[in-house]
């Protein structure tokens, strides 16, 4: 008995993969979501007045990994949905020459004014960013599409939108910084 039960053990692991569908694996796959309050960085330059910025504001770094499995996408974009104090704020970037790898990046930020007008009296504290959504998008067609917190696909979409207020990185003062971490932003024009 303990041989006919081994020998259809063997029988059901050797046929399984033959019969259980193949399954394809996603071109493109968001693996992670981060959100920091981060100061605005300071430069030191000769040739002008130099002004200190306040370090006590802080802006939203929205932070996402994801894997790509093509050698190399001419163009792909990341649409950003960020819940604060009810309101809506989206944007997006446009990444280009995108490599394969598991740990590529893509980033967006809202200012310290941003988030003292929509969180008003409120402290700025990651507490107060409710929810957040990223899609990556190619040729119009969703690819793969993420949330912080758990939530049906698509929370965002009965919510009015707030448009312009998510910067990509080479909006802000961040530019310069970090260019091996993001993906290369498209420039207008290109």
């Amino acid at each position: 008995m303990k041989y006919i039960r081994a020998f259809h053990l063997l029988v059901l692991l050797f046929l399984l993969p033959a019969v259980a569908p193949a399954q394809t694996r996603a071109e493109f796959q968001l693996t992670k979501i981060t959100k920091n309050l981060i100061s605005t960085p300071q430069f030191t330059y000769t040739g002008a007045q130099q002004y200190q910025t306040n370090q006590q504001n802080r802006w939203l770094e929205v932070e996402v990994e994801f894997t790509a499995t093509p050698e190399f996408t001419d163009e792909l974009t990341f649409k950003y949905f960020i819940l604060i104090n009810g309101k809506l704020l989206t944007g997006e970037v446009t990444h280009v020459n995108v490599p394969a790898g598991r740990e590529n990046r893509s980033v967006m930020y809202v200012s310290p004014r941003t988030l003292a007008r929509f969180l008003g009296k409120s402290v700025v504290t990651l507490n107060a960013i409710q929810n957040i959504a990223v899609q990556i998008v190619q040729q119009g067609a969703i690819k793969d599409e993420q949330s912080l917190q758990r939530t049906p696909g698509q929370w965002y979409a009965g919510l009015p939108h707030v448009a312009g207020f998510v910067l990509n990185k080479n909006e802000t003062p961040f530019a310069p910084l970090y260019w091996d971490r993001y993906e290369q932003i498209k420039t207008p024009g290109r």
